[in-house]
């Protein structure tokens, strides 16, 4: 299940300690920044190379006495000139990280889940956007699954149309129901899944976590209204699914959640695209909304590169860096 997620403001004003970042050293430097340092250790090396050469011949044509001195100028020449063809070879085989090498995709579009909106991936956004990537994130109805799939498939179009080539698809929570539909779509080539649902053919968000032996404690603060939309009590915010974000965070959340439809929960899978696609899953380790074991079993099945972070149900928000490593992986940018 879901959280509301806080809007770009949250972040901007009191964000958590341990992912607010001057530097993130775990980031390679930008490309042509990393270009220049290659081609500049290259030339040095190599100049001091002939350098050391020419060297040693002037001292052999002057000194032929020393003959021994040249035999070991040329050795360390040669042993110069072995490095800077090793480097030469390191650099070629180890290619500069971040999107657009090697054929990377360039594309992500996230698709939040439910009691949420776009802003829920408002720390993972700037992320990518900062090391390349085109970004976007579908706007969900929360009125029924085709409602969402086909929302999710306006903003592939929006995409394609801007930038060609292909897409990751990222899902969270109740998003991975409709990423596993929407992922059909042949310009997406690759899933991931943030704590999310990864319904099989006839299988549901709702019916999965029914069918779990271990209720998620979240499942005691959810109340329906006449018209069939779903909310979160307040205290189900504190406890159980954003109890890793700050207390003025939780509260902002339950404030802006909105109601989520029972036909968006209980709407079945007919074409898992994970089942033909490349796919990624982030399990969180001390999700209270859906439970971890029932996350893990289905990355299992799903046979997805699997991350387990020490995080609650929100991990874009509590662990936006490691969760971007992941999309990057997926991107085939890391």
């Amino acid at each position: 299940m879901d959280p509301a997620i806080s809007r770009p403001a949250v972040w901007l004003t009191t964000p958590p300690a341990r992912t607010r970042r001057t530097i993130d050293l775990r980031q390679p430097i930008s490309r042509p920044l990393a270009v220049l340092l290659r081609v500049l250790a290259i030339t040095v090396i190599v100049g001091l190379t002939f350098e050391r050469l020419a060297d040693a011949q002037s001292q052999r044509d002057t000194f032929n006495e020393e003959d021994s001195m040249f035999k070991n100028s040329r050795r360390r020449s040669i042993a110069v000139a072995v490095i800077a063809v090793g480097l030469t070879v390191s650099f070629a085989s180890h290619p500069l990280a971040g999107p657009g090498r090697n054929g990377s995709i360039r594309n992500v579009v996230l698709v939040h889940g439910a009691w949420a909106d776009g802003s829920s991936w408002s720390r993972v956004i700037p992320l990518l956007q900062a090391r390349g990537f085109n970004v976007a994130a579908a706007q969900l109805p929360l009125t029924s699954l085709a409602d969402d799939v086909a929302a999710v498939k306006r903003a592939i179009d929006r995409m394609a149309s801007a930038h060609s080539g292909p897409v990751v698809l990222v899902g969270h929570s109740y998003g991975g129901a409709v990423i596993g539909e929407a992922g059909n779509d042949p310009r997406v080539a690759a899933l991931v899944y943030v704590a999310a649902f990864a319904p099989d053919q006839g299988e549901s968000a709702l019916g999965l976590l029914s069918a779990y032996p271990t209720a998620a404690p979240l499942g005691d603060h959810l109340s329906v209204d006449p018209s069939g939309f779903f909310t979160i009590d307040s205290a189900g915010v504190e406890d159980d699914f954003a109890q890793c974000l700050s207390s003025n965070e939780r509260e902002i959340l339950a404030a802006t959640q909105g109601p989520t439809s029972i036909a968006s929960l209980a709407g079945t899978s007919i074409a898992p695209a994970w089942k033909a696609k490349p796919s990624w899953y982030i399990i969180a380790s001390r999700d209270r909304s859906i439970p971890p074991g029932l996350e893990e079993s289905m990355a299992t099945r799903m046979h997805a590169l699997t991350t387990t972070l020490r995080t609650c149900h929100v991990a874009m928000l509590d662990e936006p860096f490691k969760v971007t490593d992941v999309i990057l992986d997926a991107a085939g940018a890391r």
